[in-house]
């Protein structure tokens, strides 16, 4: 019942982003496998460039692991996030799909006008885009607050101007210990020289 909710829920997205098709066309048959560890869903491109969930006997062509806690971040549009996600097989593949999922977009006031009606619909979308702002920028703020409270008041985190010095610090003393370590050794061999 999953598989074929999820392969619905595809396939609206398809058609409200018929872009998406002419961009998956060449990679026909192919299948990827998307690991969130909880969960693990296997998607097959069609023959038309539409995606629908594979059988339980699939062989990815590709799988792309991304950890529970990314997801936020990559809902969020966080670019570092996307240094975490791990891929195996074929990457132009991942690359590909992972590129046409993030430039989709969802018409949920469509969807919405069909149930209640095109002003209605449309003062929702209004309503849900003004607060995912508000949310997002609040969020942002919040972290700022955060990071710098645990710089500066709460020395939890290190600043970068710290790490580098302390980076510097410890090259010099490396520095130093093979300088002393080579004169202990020429010490040591004029010694069993005499």
């Amino acid at each position: 019942m999953l598989k074929s909710l999820s392969t619905k829920l595809l396939q609206h997205l398809a058609a409200q982003n018929a872009w998406s098709a002419s961009v998956l066309k060449p990679y026909a048959g192919k299948s990827v496998s998307l690991d969130f560890v909880l969960f693990k869903t296997d998607l097959v491109i069609l023959e038309d460039g539409t995606l629908v969930s594979a059988g339980e006997t699939n062989v990815a062509d590709a799988t792309v692991h991304i950890p529970p806690s990314l997801l936020p971040r990559l809902l969020a549009k966080d670019e570092t996030a996307k240094m975490q996600i791990r891929i195996d097989g074929d990457t132009e593949l991942a690359a590909t799909l992972a590129k046409v999922f993030a430039e989709m977009r969802w018409d949920y006031e469509e969807d919405l006008s069909k149930i209640v009606g095109d002003v209605p619909a449309y003062k929702i979308g209004e309503f849900a885009r003004s607060s995912s702002q508000t949310i997002q920028q609040t969020a942002i703020n919040l972290a700022e607050m955060l990071s710098e409270y645990w710089q500066e008041e709460k020395p939890t985190l290190a600043k970068k101007r710290h790490i580098e010095q302390f980076n510097h610090e410890v090259d010099i003393l490396r520095a130093d210990v093979d300088r002393l370590e080579k004169r202990l050794n020429k010490l040591n061999n004029t010694q069993i020289l005499s």
